[in-house]
């Protein structure tokens, strides 16, 4: 297949207007229906597929019909107990508590400003889930951030959790953020410490082995730091005190550390289709794939940055227009204890601002889908949910 370069300067600015959409929050004509399905039986396949959307935040079986649940209703719809949800999905289990996730949460923003929540799941399978928040991480953001957009988390190996917030999403200096946080978490003051600060459009984390931390950077900053996949190692601090590591403070005066190492793995790359890096997943064969949201790529690599192959790449022919690509614009990606990839698709369109070309995802243009392998090989996507508002993250959720 041929690659294809989009002519667009400000690509990467479409990245994440969709983490505090404003759309209106119900799950999407071409998706089966919300909690009132709480009679269907529940999937035969171990792992769903959650997914957050339109503010609320959908499950879906892992196998057709592809049947869904809306796990977390959104505030517009549900003034006294929804919540706005978005952004990459991280699931663990706490010791105390028992399964947790971690999910954007940004509802009422910016009184109180977007963060991450922190949740409690309870169920094993869609049609039985719930989800209850005892917690939530908030930080500082950057002066010159566009509106404080959450996006990435993973969690250590010794529960510490990590997020990513976008920062400026087009030009700029590089205002994306890269943080620590300390357990426990069933609260709304949680200590951290700052691993970045200078990040250029912060995307999707991926905690490899050896907790090494690895980020995805849609675009280049100021400092002359491209694009690209960039893994965090070295000595992380274990709190948010000079004692602890966290041995400086940001501009804003919140905890800040020096003494962690960045390296630059995966550049972006025209030839691999690797334009805008937005979501990383591991893969079976111990490498890791990336997607590249708005030229409607998702690769694979080692660990030591060599590509080894495209999974997803839109058809010959196909170019970005009204209409999208037809296998979509993959924002976040998951992998399944099977090996199959799924990707938020956030349905980015070209369209028309007053005769100026525009970028970006469309009315509800977004959906969710799949990517099983015969063997080795990645068949054509599935697709599980359609005629979406803004998909934009994926967590894989097995029992």
């Amino acid at each position: 297949m041929t690659r294809r370069t989009l002519a667009v300067a400000a690509a990467a600015a479409l990245l994440l207007a969709s983490c505090s959409s404003d759309a209106d929050g119900s799950v999407g004509d071409g998706s089966p229906t919300t909690t009132e399905t709480a009679g269907v039986p529940p999937a035969e396949s171990p792992a769903a597929v959650f997914s957050g959307q339109g503010n609320d935040l959908v499950a879906y079986a892992t196998e057709p019909p592809f049947d869904a649940q809306r796990v977390i209703t959104n505030a517009t719809d549900d003034p006294e107990g929804g919540r706005d949800i978005n952004a990459q999905i991280c699931f663990w289990d706490d010791p105390e508590r028992g399964r947790m996730f971690i999910a954007g949460e940004d509802t009422g923003q910016p009184d109180p400003p977007a963060g991450w929540g922190i949740f409690e799941l309870d169920g094993d399978a869609v049609g039985d889930f719930e989800a209850t928040q005892v917690g939530k991480l908030t930080p500082t953001y950057q002066d010159g951030a566009d509106d404080p957009e959450n996006y990435g988390c993973g969690v250590l190996s010794d529960g510490t959790i990590v997020t990513s917030d976008v920062g400026d999403q087009a030009l700029g200096p590089g205002t994306g953020q890269l943080i620590l946080w300390f357990p426990p978490f069933d609260r709304y003051e949680v200590p951290y410490c700052k691993l970045d600060v200078g990040i250029g459009t912060a995307q999707s984390i991926w905690v490899g082995p050896d907790d090494a931390i690895w980020l995805a950077s849609s675009r280049s900053a100021a400092d002359d730091r491209p694009g690209g996949v960039y893994r965090y190692r070295g000595e992380l601090p274990t709190g948010p005190t000079p004692a602890e590591g966290c041995d400086a403070t940001d501009a804003t005066g919140a905890p800040l550390t020096t003494g962690v190492d960045r390296e630059l793995v995966i550049p972006t790359s025209s030839d691999e289709g690797l334009l805008f890096p937005s979501g990383l997943a591991p893969s079976p064969d111990g490498g890791l794939y990336v997607s590249s949201v708005a030229s409607g790529v998702i690769s694979e690599y080692r660990l030591d940055g060599t590509f080894v192959r495209t999974v997803l790449e839109p058809d010959d022919g196909d170019v970005l227009d009204a209409d999208g690509f037809a296998t979509g614009t993959p924002l976040g990606i998951g992998v399944g204890p099977d090996g199959t990839l799924y990707y938020a698709d956030i349905g980015v369109v070209v369209g028309d601002d007053g005769g100026t070309p525009s970028i970006g995802p469309g009315d509800r243009t977004g959906s969710v889908r799949r990517i099983t392998f015969d063997g080795d090989e990645p068949q054509a996507p599935e697709t599980m949910g359609d005629g979406l508002a803004f998909p934009d993250g994926i967590g894989v959720f097995v029992p």
